[in-house]
């Protein structure tokens, strides 16, 4: 299940990050470059968020392992 609320919340990060450039290229007129902007941005923000969900599970998965 956790696999899934991954997933959401990279798509969501991804989504957001478009949408909200799309909006701020209309406020300032600036053509694709915000957008692009914000594609990166959601793209960076979606990999450190499920780096930081993810190494709690293959940490726990080493200490197991360990045992």
């Amino acid at each position: 299940m956790r696999f899934v609320g991954v997933g959401w919340y990279i798509g969501l990060c991804i989504v957001l990050g478009v949408l909200g450039g799309r909006w701020l290229d209309r406020q300032f007129d600036t053509g694709v470059i915000l957008t692009i902007v914000g594609l990166i941005l959601g793209v960076i923000t979606a990999i450190y968020g499920v780096y930081r969900m993810l190494v709690p599970l293959l940490g726990n998965k080493h200490n197991k392992e360990d045992s």
